[in-house]
């Protein structure tokens, strides 16, 4: 690895940032790599645009130090940054054409016209409107909008793009197809990248690293199969997919209660017996095919419910031993049909140990 991929383009250290009695920041520490793609991930109000806008200087932390290509910006102005800026409202001139828009950043540098027209044409092309340069913004769509706030963002080869919530004004079906173009365009240029959104879709299909915020703090980083798959706390377990939280108590090493079910766990934080826990799984995990006697983890469960979500069907389980626990199983749609699964059905699961998540339980942190 050179030393150039080595140190971090952007690093944070200790940035803290408040609104009058309100803390929106609490001591942020982030590095982000050279060519690196980070989504900053959490619901509204978790302090993920703050902390971009204070990465671009466009509000000043009140404590910690930023620096971007190994130079102190703590205190810079946004002009002396080295970043494009995408919003989710495009903010575009609507007096200006689209090439006028593009080259706005390139005339304020005081470019020659050949030069100008010749990155204008260069940009719209790469992200897929060679023939809109004359036209004004009012005359696109939303999803050619945001493309040209892109190339305009783009346009003057910064060394870090930020995008804050480019998409979440386009519908569905422009959103996913905007998505993979945007992804696919920062892999070619390798630009470093940072991008801002509450859906955790968006952020696991793009991501090379996912940082999840919330109350003004980082509760993990990770790349989106680690952030997915073993979530560090209950919330990131809890905003991220769909998960299951049962109340446990630790009986044994590895081994939790749920009511009257007893499970094996891979991992249960080397906590006490007697412990209460709180065990977090993913409807996805629960098995219901190629079950033996030999099988951890295997009880009976009764089918209560069933819900159609299209490629797949999403059960409410109760246990037999434990009816009063409900579980959310998701069942492919050819289980569906091999199986002939209904509901009111009494069909065999298991957990796997593996897929079981156990946190200590807020009173056990508590302590």
């Amino acid at each position: 690895m050179t030393d150039e991929v080595a140190v971090p383009f952007l690093r944070i250290e200790n940035l803290s940032k408040r609104f009058g009695v309100f803390t929106a920041l609490r001591d942020i520490n982030l590095e982000v790599r050279r060519g690196e793609f980070v989504c900053f991930l959490g619901p509204s109000g978790c302090g993920k645009t703050t902390l971009l806008r204070a990465i671009a200087g466009l509000d000043f932390q009140d404590e910690g130090r930023i620096e971007i290509g190994g130079r102190d910006v703590s205190r810079a102005p946004p002009a002396e940054r080295d970043f494009g800026i995408v919003f989710q409202s495009y903010a575009l001139f609507p007096n200006l054409t689209v090439a006028q828009n593009v080259a706005y950043g390139l005339v304020n540098r005081r470019h020659s016209r050949d030069e100008i027209n010749r990155r204008v044409t260069e940009l719209l092309a790469l992200v897929g409107l060679p023939d809109q340069g004359k036209k004004y913004p009012i005359q696109l769509s939303g999803g050619q909008q945001q493309r040209v706030a892109l190339a305009r963002a783009l346009a003057t080869s910064p060394g870090l793009l930020l995008l804050d919530e480019p998409l979440s004004a386009l519908d569905a079906k422009v959103r996913v197809r905007l998505r993979d173009e945007i992804r696919a365009l920062q892999k070619r240029l390798g630009v470093t990248t940072i991008m801002v959104t509450h859906d955790q879709e968006e952020a696991l299909a793009m991501a090379d690293r996912i940082v999840v915020m919330n109350q003004g703090v980082i509760e993990q980083v990770g790349d989106p199969a680690e952030i997915y798959r073993a979530p560090a706390t209950p919330f990131v377990a809890d905003f991220v997919g769909h998960m299951t939280f049962l109340d446990a108590v630790v009986v044994g090493p590895q081994r939790v209660r749920v009511g009257a079910l007893e499970l094996d766990v891979a991992d249960d934080g080397l906590l006490p017996a007697g412990a209460p826990v709180r065990l977090a799984m993913r409807p996805e995990d629960v098995r219901t095919r190629s079950i033996t006697t030999e099988t951890p983890n295997r009880f009976e469960a009764r089918v209560d419910t069933i819900s159609f979500l299209g490629s797949f069907c999403r059960a409410r389980l109760s246990p037999t031993v434990s009816p009063e626990t409900s579980i959310a199983a998701d069942f492919s749609t050819n289980a569906m049909r091999d199986l002939g699964i209904t509901e009111g059905d009494i069909r065999t699961v298991a957990f796997p140990p593996e897929a079981l998540r156990v946190f200590a339980a807020p009173t056990a942190r508590a302590s």
